[in-house]
């Protein structure tokens, strides 16, 4: 598996369709959250993914201090149904780690994570700041690393 960095402007017209995609049809169909899922912010942050057998498996959205949040932050963190149960998204949220402390070292990285993987941020070293909420109906907690 070949796992590519791009900025916005980087990115080939098959890989953005790709990376809409996934990202609408498991944040917005499959978890049932009815969103603006595409921003503004996707032309001033890098995008993190990967590909298997032809297909995008893995995808991050890497975001610069001052665009979503004042701190640097990882956000849109997801793995293709085929592909999960696999150990993509350790090695995607270790590879997006890695890439944020390239490009902004000694910076906080802030994580909104979904309730249920605050434990999965843990195991990288994410402590939780926030009492659990509702963001589109569905329990989140913010994070730092």
């Amino acid at each position: 598996m070949e796992w590519t960095y791009k900025k916005w402007q980087e990115l080939e017209r098959d890989e953005l369709f790709d990376i809409y995609k996934l990202r609408v049809d498991v944040f917005v169909v499959e978890q049932d959250c009815a969103y603006p899922e595409i921003d503004d912010n996707d032309k001033l942050v890098g995008h993190l993914f990967a590909y298997a057998d032809g297909q995008l498996a893995a995808y991050s959205r890497l975001c610069p201090p001052n665009t979503v949040y004042p701190d640097v932050s990882i956000g849109r963190v997801i793995c293709h149904p085929n592909f999960r149960g696999q150990g993509l998204g350790r090695e995607l949220v270790k590879r997006a780690i890695e890439q944020l402390q390239k490009d902004f070292p000694a910076q906080k990285i802030k994580a909104q994570a979904q309730e249920y993987l605050e434990y999965f941020y843990q195991s990288f070293g994410f402590k939780t700041i926030s009492e659990p909420y509702l963001e589109d109906g569905i329990p989140h907690v913010d994070m730092v690393l």
